[in-house]
């Protein structure tokens, strides 16, 4: 089926108050984005005014892009890479321990490919306590990482990852466990 643009740029995605605060966070980025490494905690705090629920002890870097913080859960002791990409159109929520390397996209969001106006379609993400995505990895909608789980560096897991695997490659599979 044919992409409809004239169409898909008529979908009502968002309400005005999303709208709002789209527009508030695109003028509060730069101060994330430009503030000196060590200040985790300033970038917390701008986060934090935008709605996201963060933990202690979190370092985001400020390369990190998020999309909409208020959709944003992150518990205790996580850090967030350079680049990591938090693609959080609903929930993205992080559990505690967890290492989000450079440039690892999570992304809660898509849209219908089977409507020829291409509808968002939103599904959360999910990170359990002591995972690690490594470098440049894909977790996409809907995906649950279990706890103490490994998605390898360009991993792309469209699918549930389970607790204490190692998954790796396109799409990811299992190729050992964690421990």
């Amino acid at each position: 089926m044919p992409i409809n643009i004239a169409r898909h740029l008529t979908n009502a995605n968002y309400p005005p108050d999303v709208q709002r605060r789209r527009v508030l966070w695109a003028c509060l980025r730069p101060l994330f984005r430009w503030s000196p490494r060590p200040l985790h905690g300033w970038r917390v705090m701008l986060l934090r005014l935008l709605g996201a629920r963060i933990g202690r002890r979190v370092q985001i870097y400020p390369t990190a892009r998020v999309m909409f913080p208020w959709n944003l859960e992150i518990a205790d002791d996580v850090i967030i890479g350079w680049d990591a990409n938090l693609y959080s159109l609903t929930t993205i929520s992080i559990a505690d321990n967890v290492l989000i390397s450079q440039g690892a996209h999570l992304c809660a969001g898509s849209h219908d490919h089977r409507q020829d106006h291409f509808p968002l379609v939103l599904k959360p993400v999910r990170v359990e306590s002591g995972a690690w995505l490594a470098a440049e990895c894909f977790v996409g909608p809907g995906v649950t990482v279990g706890a103490g789980a490994v998605v390898a560096a360009r991993a792309v897991a469209v699918r549930d990852v389970p607790t204490g695997a190692v998954v790796a490659g396109n799409p990811a599979r299992p190729v050992g466990a964690s421990k």
